[in-house]
C-alpha cells in the first residue's frame, strides 16, 4: 500500500524551511501534497494563485509532490483525498504545544489519520513566513532563507508599493 501524506499551511510566503520538510517528506512518503489553506480571515501578502505558482515551480521536478488548496477541516480534506498522514513542522519547543493539541484533535476527528512531526534542517529552525515578511519589509536580506522565486516576488511587491 502506498503512503500518501499532506503538508498543510498558509505558505505566505514559502520558506526554505518549508521546502526542506516537503523534500524530505517526498523521500519518506510515496506521495505528498502541499495543501495551502484558504483562510478568508487573513490578508496574505501573496495571493493564492501566486503561492500555488511558486510552490509548483519549486517542486516541478519532483513527480511525487503535488500542490493543492483546501478550506474547512484538514481531516475532511485528507479523507476526500484518501491520504493517511498529516506532516507538520516543528521549529522549536514553543511550536509543540499547539501542534500537539491539533494532532490530538485531528486524531479524535479521524482516528485512521496519523500526524508525523518533522523538524527542518538546523539552518532553518528560526525561519517563519511572518519573520521573512517583516525582515524583507524593513530592508533586510532573505537570500538563502526562501526560494529564489519568492525573493524575486518579494522585491517586485516592495517596488510596486513604492510606486504607489
Amino acid at each position: 500500500m502506498s503512503t500518501f501524506a499532506v503538508y498543510p499551511g498558509s505558505f505566505d510566503p514559502p520558506t526554505n524551511g518549508h521546502v526542506d520538510i516537503i523534500s524530505r517528506g517526498a523521500r519518506l512518503f510515496d506521495r505528498i501534497t502541499v495543501a495551502i489553506l484558504v483562510n478568508a480571515e487573513k490578508q496574505p501578502l501573496f495571493s493564492m494563485d501566486e503561492r500555488l505558482e511558486i510552490l509548483r515551480h519549486v517542486f516541478r521536478d519532483q513527480a511525487n509532490v503535488e500542490v493543492d488548496t483546501f478550506d474547512g477541516l484538514l481531516v475532511e480534506y485528507l479523507e476526500r483525498r484518501r491520504a493517511q498522514v498529516i506532516v507538520r513542522g516543528l521549529r522549536a519547543v514553543s511550536d509543540f504545544e499547539s501542534e500537539f493539541q491539533m494532532a490530538l484533535m485531528n486524531q479524535r476527528l479521524s482516528p485512521q489519520i496519523e500526524t508525523v512531526f518533522m523538524m527542518p534542517a538546523e539552518q532553518y529552525t528560526y525561519i517563519s513566513s511572518r519573520l521573512i515578511k517583516e525582515v524583507f519589509s524593513l530592508g533586510g536580506r532573505v537570500q538563502g532563507l526562501v526560494p529564489e522565486l519568492v525573493e524575486e516576488r518579494l522585491r517586485t511587491k516592495v517596488m510596486a508599493k513604492r510606486e504607489t
